[in-house]
């Protein structure tokens, strides 16, 4: 269980949630109704009124929750920053208590790794009755763990750096480890991966973790692992770096969702793959017009290389997709198309299963873990055509960013009986009740769900 959640409800004080049209009947202690209309309360949403007691001692807390268009079921992930130190039970109008508890236990989240003074919120909920507060915790701490490793700089997050979070992962759910790592990428056919991050000081590798039942169904995570992202020789400018510490984001979501099937014994043969690169500049970084061999075998001219993480996840799909995984999953933090398209809040989703889409779009409804699908439209296929090559890695227009980039690494799945893409955003540029700004974890809550009903 985590700090911020108790089972036991002994002394526990009330948060009366309260949407404003019902505030009027909502069942009330006498005394606190007559606080609230003096203190001017009618149940605005956001708002948090402490009600004193007759003694004077704290007798509990009343809060506004949103309704109709603005409804949010993780606006409980307000009250840690609302409440003070105690223990705290929830009463009233709640739509669904289990995500209302999670949404505390993600709001209580702060990042004071490099912080002299820790912020802690002091506040502690009861879990309520009919949920599972282990479960709660679970999902908890693996966006934890995906928030934490996007919100460590680049300094102290490197590739290196990827593969001790992937080990300790390794280590606590009794997995397998393999990491090929600088040249040897070469020796074992990722020229792609080694490309990318060979200009760098610090050394590429491809980092995998395998664990369960070789007999389960087969589910493969592929995270884009870009510890940093200069963009190459097609240099970013410096506006456009200052969050590129986040350009893993998608190996920390894999490895979030990784840590949820994990912990709680999912009956499937569960593999990770996580290439992990800088995309630095030096004498060796590749070049635009550069032709590079891929495992796959399709030869990849380039056209921008400041388009490597598709790079990076084509060799490590091919990989995936030798296995010919039963579900083959791959995130990234790819486009800036898919944020003009959807902003940050809603990650695009590219598949040709249509059940999986529609088992998804139902999982991220259930789950307050949003995304949008998005179409692997075939017509565009030839804006990614070379005269000298297989294939470009960037389409020759402006048009269509996010679908061209998923068209790109559908060249190099074949085998596996369902793919999914993920090009999300993995940060919060501003708060929200339950998501601090900075990194965040995106659609692994709904797939926890969809793999669970799946495959148990």
């Amino acid at each position: 269980m985590l700090d911020c959640l108790s089972l036991s409800a002994a002394e526990s004080l009330p948060v009366w949630c309260v949407r404003k049209a019902d505030f009027a009947t909502l069942e009330l202690p006498q005394a606190v109704r007559r606080f609230a209309e003096g203190a001017g309360f009618d149940g605005d949403a956001g708002k948090c009124l402490l009600v004193p007691g007759v003694d004077g001692a704290l007798a509990g807390a009343l809060f506004g929750l949103p309704s109709g268009d603005a409804a949010d079921a993780f606006a409980t992930g307000a009250l840690p920053g609302l409440l003070p130190a105690g223990v705290w039970r929830l009463e009233g109008g709640l739509d669904d208590a289990r995500l209302a508890t999670l949404a505390f236990a993600l709001g209580s989240y702060r990042f004071n790794r490099y912080r002299s003074k820790a912020s802690v919120p002091q506040a502690r909920l009861v879990v309520p009755e009919g949920v599972d507060g282990e479960d709660v915790s679970r999902l908890a701490e693996a966006v934890t763990l995906t928030r934490d490793l996007v919100n460590t700089p680049a300094n102290d997050m490197g590739p290196a750096e990827l593969e001790v979070a992937a080990r300790t992962l390794a280590v606590r759910h009794g997995a397998q480890m393999r990491v090929i790592i600088g040249d040897a990428l070469l020796q074992h056919n990722f020229p792609m991966i080694h490309a990318v991050g060979r200009a760098a000081t610090r050394a590429p590798r491809l980092i995998e973790l395998v664990a369960g039942d070789p007999a389960h169904p087969k589910v493969t995570l592929v995270g884009k692992g870009v510890c940093f992202d200069t963009g190459g020789l097609d240099l970013k400018p410096s506006a456009a770096m200052l969050l590129m510490k986040k350009d893993m984001g998608g190996a920390a979501n894999a490895l979030g969702l990784a840590h949820m099937l994990l912990a709680r014994g999912a009956k499937v043969r569960l593999k990770l793959l996580i290439p992990a690169v800088e995309n630095n500049v030096a004498g060796d970084a590749f070049r635009p017009g550069d032709i590079l061999p891929s495992r796959k075998g399709i030869s990849v001219e380039i056209g921008n290389t400041d388009a490597e993480g598709r790079l990076v996840l084509a060799d490590a799909l091919a990989l995936a997709d030798e296995d010919a995984p039963d579900l083959l999953i791959d995130f990234a933090t790819l486009t800036g198309a898919a944020r003009v398209a959807l902003g940050p809040q809603l990650p695009a989703a590219f598949t040709a299963d249509d059940t999986l889409a529609t088992d998804l779009a139902r999982h991220a409804g259930a789950e307050a873990d949003p995304l949008w699908r998005l179409p692997l439209w075939p017509g565009y296929a030839n804006m990614l055509a070379s005269k000298i090559a297989d294939t470009n890695n960037v389409s020759a227009g402006g048009f269509a960013g996010a679908i061209t980039a998923a068209l790109f690494l559908n060249k190099f799945v074949e085998t596996a009986k369902s793919w999914l893409h993920l090009d999300l955003f993995a940060w919060n540029p501003s708060a929200r009740p339950g998501r601090p700004e900075g990194g965040e974890a995106q659609t692994i809550r709904a797939l926890d769900a969809l793999i669970q009903e799946r495959f148990g």
